[in-house]
């Protein structure tokens, strides 16, 4: 389904918040890489997914009613094997049934962790005085605290894309720190995607793709987030 058609449906449920899955096709529509992932209703198909990407593997709730997964305990990380797959997905229902009991839960999101990876954030929003706006910065405790971010009016070019990645202050930490030099060229390709998609789709309010894993060779989604007017 095209973007048009997502953002049709997701009206019609009276909704402004995308579901991950919703967010996910239309960053894939854009050729951004996107972490693979099954989205599941049960426990066995959880266990079989994960034997079949290897782990460790990560799982998520899926749910409209669920904004901030980490906040209620949505998700868990480093699932190390099918035992720890099963005791994960109980307890994340447990969670999210404590903290959102009216909760409406679609399944759970499974995926093959990655590792080894700097995380960062693009993102976007519409602003009242230039419209649509694109952001990068380093994710985590980098973003929220330190607001080492930068800005660009959208569109953007290349040219544009490689000035946002420089003029952070932990740009030193994308070139390498302790080893870790990461794959500046992804970024600027992922960013010259996300601008053309929120150029072609203004009814985009927020769009947060976060975090994006840059790796030693490219970079990949794993979570996108996309509020609508």
């Amino acid at each position: 389904m095209n973007p048009r058609g997502i953002f049709k449906k997701v009206r019609r449920g009276g909704r402004e918040v995308l579901t991950l899955q919703e967010a996910a096709e239309i960053v894939k529509k854009y050729k951004i890489p996107f972490v693979n992932a099954k989205l599941v209703k049960k426990v066995e198909e959880a266990a079989d997914f994960a034997d079949k990407v290897g782990y460790p593997v990560v799982l998520k709730i899926v749910s409209k009613d669920v904004v901030h997964k980490t906040d209620v305990g949505g998700i868990i990380l480093n699932i190390k094997n099918s035992q720890e797959v099963e005791k994960a997905f109980r307890l994340i229902i447990n969670n999210v049934k404590k903290h959102v009991p009216k909760a409406r839960i679609d399944g759970m999101l499974v995926y093959k962790m990655v590792e080894d990876g700097i995380e960062v954030i693009i993102g976007g929003k519409k602003d009242v005085q230039f419209d649509q706006i694109i952001m990068f910065g380093l994710g985590g405790i980098f973003t929220e605290v330190l607001k080492d971010v930068s800005f660009r009016v959208v569109p953007i070019d290349k040219e544009d894309a490689e000035e946002m990645v420089k003029e952070i202050k932990g740009h030193e930490i994308l070139k390498g720190y302790r080893g870790k030099a990461c794959d500046t060229d992804a970024l600027v390709d992922i960013l010259q995607k996300t601008s053309k998609l929120l150029d072609e789709n203004r009814e985009i309010k927020e769009l947060d793709i976060n975090p994006v894993m840059a790796l030693k060779k490219g970079a990949v989604a794993i979570d996108a987030r996309i509020v609508i007017d």
